[in-house]
């Protein structure tokens, strides 16, 4: 990553597409549960989260983001693993409804009642096919795009410095597999969290998004009116931007 562009201002540009507990006096909290993974194995998504946290670093990433979640924070190598995993489903009859396609009409996040977003939608026989060969080659890219990370670390991208994984990232030798990870850190950073990712709402809470408003909506006046300072109408950072983009 070019270090004269700040990771925060690259992300701010990229346009957003996409439980409570009591706390009992005297009780300690359960040992957390093992993760279980749908695609990578432990190791990989070690890889993938280290890798995505370069890419929308939070502050244990780096200092200069104190204050604003970044891809480890939000789960965003949870969305991947997912998405990847959910080709298994696209493969037999009894399988789970595959995570592609979120239900709806709304989530229950301004409304009472189940999040009917998290009832995901089948797929007809065409789109399993589209999505099968998809998402095999998305599969594919990741098992080679972690190999090489870890051979451009001498061993195990999780043990190499910020500075050194920063360039391994940067290298030409990473091809298009950059450019797959950016994508994916963005959706996961900034998609609804039914996909698996944008944790606790951490990507919309830092960016001052209220997320889907159904079916409430917005009335005209919220519509109309401003909501802050836009960041993409300072032509510094459009600048910051397209300079960034060049160098990669």
């Amino acid at each position: 990553m070019p270090a004269s562009v700040p990771r925060r201002v690259v992300i701010s540009a990229v346009p957003v597409a996409v439980a409570s507990a009591a706390v009992l006096s005297g009780c300690t909290s359960p040992p957390p549960k093992p993760r279980v993974f749908r695609f990578f194995t432990a190791h990989e998504a070690a890889v993938v989260e280290d890798a995505t946290a370069r890419i929308a670093p939070g502050p244990g990433d780096d200092p200069a983001e104190a204050g604003h979640p970044g891809a480890r924070e939000a789960g965003v190598s949870n969305y991947i693993d997912l998405m990847l995993g959910s080709l298994a489903a696209l493969g037999a009859a009894a399988a789970p409804t595959p995570v592609i396609f979120a239900g709806g009409p709304w989530s229950n996040r301004h409304t009472s009642g189940p999040d009917m977003m998290a009832m995901f939608v089948g797929l007809d026989p065409v789109r399993k096919i589209a999505w099968r060969k998809r998402l095999e080659g998305w599969q594919q890219q990741y098992r080679a795009g972690i190999a090489l990370l870890d051979k451009q670390a001498g061993g195990d991208f999780t043990k190499a410095s910020h500075v050194r994984q920063d360039a391994i990232l940067a290298s030409a030798a990473l091809g298009t597999f950059r450019a797959l990870l950016f994508e994916h850190t963005i959706e996961g950073l900034y998609g609804v969290p039914e996909y698996g990712g944008n944790r606790g709402l951490a990507g919309w809470k830092d960016i001052s998004y209220p997320g889907d408003s159904q079916p409430r909506g917005y009335t005209p006046e919220e519509v109309t009116g401003s909501d802050g300072p836009d960041p993409l109408a300072d032509d510094g950072v459009v600048a910051d931007v397209l300079k960034f983009l060049k160098a990669v």
